[in-house]
């Protein structure tokens, strides 16, 4: 069994003109709450080992905090900024089989739609949500549409729903 977190950049900046999209950094409220969600996964004892993140400012600054918490390095990986599901679900599949928990952060609307494709359950994925994916294979490269269960999904605002999207204990 393997446990992929598929996580949505947090809030980033558009009020700087001129910026590629690729460049744009982290708001306030991002700098907030990447934060916030790296300590719930920590206290939650979610066993994160890797941190993979598309290239984008906002998504490898929002990656360096989930990092930060878990005492990781974060692992660039082009192919993420805005990949569809199928291509986040191939980076998944290509990571190291002695990983037993990872997480790949990447952009909207290829997070949301990798989920429904991994584990056939369609959420709304705001920017800093985290959806925690069970994928019951031995091997990462066994990945295959609706081979995963959504577990929970974590939001900065709502704390925690789980796998029907119905709230449950909030998370510190």
């Amino acid at each position: 069994m393997k446990t992929l977190l598929l996580a949505r950049h947090a809030k980033s900046d558009w009020d700087m003109a001129g910026l590629r999209d690729h460049d744009r950094p982290l708001n306030a409220r991002g700098r907030r709450d990447a934060p916030l969600m790296a300590r719930r996964l920590s206290d939650a004892g979610v066993g994160l080992q890797r941190i993979v993140s598309s290239t984008a400012t906002r998504a490898h600054s929002t990656a360096a905090r989930y990092a930060a918490a878990f005492g990781l390095a974060v692992f660039d990986e082009p192919a993420l900024y805005a990949a569809s599901a199928r291509t986040i679900l191939a980076v998944a599949s290509g990571l190291p089989d002695d990983l037993e928990v990872a997480m790949l952060v990447g952009h909207n609307p290829g997070m949301a739609d990798a989920v429904a494709e991994l584990t056939g359950s369609f959420v709304e994925f705001p920017t800093c949500a985290v959806a925690e994916c069970v994928v019951e294979v031995g091997s990462w490269s066994e990945l295959i549409e609706g081979s995963g269960t959504l577990r929970r999904l974590r939001t900065p605002r709502a704390g925690v729903t789980d796998r029907r999207g119905s709230p449950t204990r909030p998370t510190p």
